[in-house]
């Protein structure tokens, strides 16, 4: 009798657990299917670019863009160089990671890809990121961002290219044919990370120097582009870091611009981490050198460009 009783039992419980499961609707997946938006990439300039020798993808430079959607949008902006010795592109630990972390600061973010050498060189490099300042400032509307707080950020031969954006600048052409070109291409702020500054310095990155300038370039030029003779009073506010222990970019490099900053009387911070390779990005693994994120959160905030 217990017997059956219990196979009653057993027998009822499979059939509410059949009934419920019969019953029962999928499980919303939403929360482990995270759509993920596909950053728009826009050409600098419509059909081939200025100085183009070819039609492959290291002929066209480009902007991809990082939007921030939310209501915490700031109206700031960063356009992004990636380093790579003016070689190629570091572009997603000195890229994407870094414009994601922008993003959420409320900053709208633009990674550049600018021609790179040997097959480019001066004034090809600059053109594309003082194109790349004016195409942002001139689509500041659609993007929500304000004309006086499109800043530019560089690492390694992309700090180069930005500290060479922020001390060589005009307002733009106001006869200009095209609406991008009657822009400014001055930064409103400069970011440098383990920069390579100086081109005429026992200490410059000849990596950099041959791939921009080519073999045996003119001293000239040199001393042109060798930014920290280049500060003047109307180079923008810049916040740099690097390391001691950076081989590749000396610390040098970033000292000697802030010596030149500090004397031209333009707002400048420094930070010299005692420890740390080159190419660190956000250097999400170092302790102490994963600070400097939030050391230039607190530099941005200060000179006001996250509030709304």
């Amino acid at each position: 009798m217990k017997m059956l009783c219990l196979a009653v039992i057993l027998a009822a419980c499979v059939g509410m657990a059949s009934a419920q499961q019969a019953n029962r609707q999928p499980v919303p997946r939403t929360s482990f299917e995270v759509e993920v938006e596909i950053p728009e990439i826009i050409p600098l300039w419509e059909g081939h670019a200025p100085g183009a020798s070819g039609d492959e993808d290291g002929d066209k430079p480009t902007l991809t863009i990082y939007l921030h959607r939310s209501s915490s949008t700031n109206g700031t902006a960063i356009v992004v160089a990636p380093g790579g010795g003016y070689g190629h592109l570091d572009s997603n630990h000195e890229g994407r990671q870094v414009a994601n972390w922008l993003n959420a600061l409320g900053i709208t973010a633009f990674v550049l890809k600018y021609r790179l050498g040997p097959r480019y060189h001066h004034p090809i490099e600059l053109g594309d990121a003082q194109r790349a300042l004016r195409l942002v400032r001139s689509r500041g509307q659609e993007f929500g961002i304000r004309p006086n707080r499109v800043g530019i950020m560089g690492f390694s031969a992309g700090g180069h290219l930005a500290s060479t954006a922020a001390t060589h600048f005009d307002a733009g052409d106001p006869a200009a044919a095209d609406p991008v070109d009657r822009m400014s291409c001055r930064p409103d702020f400069l970011v440098l990370g383990y920069p390579v500054i100086s081109f005429t310095a026992p200490y410059a990155h000849q990596g950099s120097v041959t791939n921009l300038l080519g073999e045996n370039p003119d001293p000239k030029l040199r001393e042109e582009l060798s930014n920290e003779l280049q500060v003047k009073p109307q180079t923008p506010p810049t916040f740099l870091f690097t390391t001691s222990g950076d081989t590749a970019v000396l610390a040098e490099n970033s000292f000697a611009f802030y010596l030149a900053l500090h004397k031209a009387g333009v707002p400048a911070e420094m930070h010299i981490f005692e420890s740390g390779s080159h190419s660190v990005g956000l250097a999400l693994s170092d302790p102490a050198l994963r600070e400097w994120p939030t050391l230039l959160a607190n530099w941005l905030r200060g000179r006001g460009l996250l509030d709304k």
